[in-house]
């Protein structure tokens, strides 16, 4: 299954342990048998709200595959670690590209609008009149 991992690290953790920290994570989705497909650092971004009395945190968006049951691992690592302020862990929904899009309803022909009550057609004299 694929999966998508959003991350906020402390901007307390230096630039190296901050790469570790990263890699670590990295490195065990792969002991788990998954496979990372992309890392994203976003940086240092303001927080929607103060989190440990903190206004910024440092961004990381992973997108992975692993074993349905790993996701519940990773939040148990994620929670123990003093350094990662929030986390977010969501299944990757794939759209299939084998299911036909659904038929086109005809649509159906109206007859043309009538005069609405109290209107009267102008009536045009012919130019031989």
């Amino acid at each position: 299954m694929d999966y998508e991992l959003l991350y906020i690290i402390d901007t307390a953790v230096e630039e190296e342990p901050r790469k570790e920290l990263i890699e670590r994570y990295n490195a065990l989705i792969a002991q788990h048998g998954g496979k990372v497909e992309k890392v994203e650092e976003w940086g240092k971004r303001r927080l929607a709200y103060l989190v440990d009395d903190k206004p910024e945190g440092y961004y990381v968006l992973l997108n992975f595959s692993a074993d349905p049951v790993f996701p519940k691992e990773m939040e148990r690592n994620m929670e123990i670690d003093d350094n990662v302020m929030r986390y977010l862990i969501t299944r990757v929904e794939h759209k299939r590209s084998n299911v036909k899009p659904r038929a086109q309803r005809p649509v159906p022909q109206t007859a043309p609008a009538e005069e609405p009550a109290g209107v009267t057609a102008a009536i045009v004299p012919d130019e031989g009149e």
